[in-house]
């Protein structure tokens, strides 16, 4: 199955409620923490809201 590395390189400060929240539903804290999540649908959803204050690769595990 494949998994995404996903890092924040942009702030969460100054953007709507929504998008604070999205970023905490990823489990992302803090600037440059990264996370890894399974590649489904509803994480790729999450990702593309917020995909501008977001890094995103693939990885093969």
């Amino acid at each position: 199955m494949k998994r995404l590395r996903i890092e924040q390189i942009k702030s969460g400060i100054d953007r709507s409620y929504k998008q604070k929240r999205t970023l905490k539903a990823l489990g992302i804290r803090k600037m440059h923490q990264t996370v890894v999540h399974d590649d489904t649908p509803a994480i790729r959803g999450m990702i593309n809201k917020i995909q501008h204050l977001l890094n995103v690769e693939e990885i093969d595990e």
